[in-house]
């Protein structure tokens, strides 16, 4: 049996979806099965709330087929057992999660708050760099918002923990009478000049950080 924690590392399963890919619920465990290499094998996938499990079963053995989770297993037959599992894997996972890289609070309500006032969902466009997101406005593809998460040192902060922040565009002429070090900073990774770096940590009030939003989304739409 394996464990699928590391697959749905920053996922978020969605029980409707499951259910719509064709998972059976019973007992408060989602299950699912289908059969690969020619209807030789079967990939049994169980998940609850706890834990989240897939195996392969030999039909004619009527055992399970353990050399899938065996890395040093080589050979045809065996890659080809192997490639199909993880096709069905990726299929699942693609099909029934959501990404859910941002779990910090205030996060979770500058996403929801953005989608409910724009309409815009995160674009997750680099994929060496997963904790990395970008809003898009939908009239003319520009970006008014970021999301990341990096170490408070890279905001020239003395402390490397990880920490989930928001880029903004901001009024050029404005910017350094806002910024502080403490609760705005120059844009990370962004023009030092037109954006501006907010920490979702509660060092803004929430209010504050919707009425920048907005400033950025109208800055978008200027050319």
């Amino acid at each position: 049996m394996r464990n699928l924690k590391k697959l749905l590392e920053n996922k978020l399963i969605n029980d409707e979806k499951l259910i719509k890919y064709g998972f059976i619920k019973e007992s408060g465990k989602y299950y699912y099965e289908t059969k690969i290499c020619d209807d030789n094998f079967k990939v049994i996938v169980e998940m609850t709330e706890e834990r989240q499990e897939s195996k392969v079963i030999d039909i004619a053995m009527g055992e399970e087929y353990i050399l899938v989770d065996v890395q040093e297993a080589h050979g045809d037959f065996v890659g080809r057992v192997k490639e199909e599992y993880e096709e069905v894997l990726n299929d699942i996972i693609s099909a029934c999660s959501e990404q859910n890289t941002f779990k910090n609070e205030q996060a979770k309500m500058v996403i929801k708050y953005i989608k409910e006032v724009y309409g815009a969902d995160l674009e997750y466009l680099w994929e060496k760099f997963p904790t990395n997101a970008i809003w898009r406005n939908k009239e003319n593809n520009k970006w008014f918002g970021i999301l990341m998460v990096v170490s408070m040192n890279k905001l020239g902060i003395d402390d490397d923990r990880k920490i989930e922040i928001i880029d903004l565009r901001y009024q050029k002429d404005a910017i350094e009478e806002l910024i502080d070090h403490k609760n705005f900073f120059e844009g990370y990774h962004m023009n030092k000049k037109s954006w501006i770096t907010i920490k979702l940590d509660g060092s803004v009030d929430i209010e504050r950080i919707y009425e920048l939003i907005d400033n950025s989304y109208e800055l978008s739409l200027k050319k």
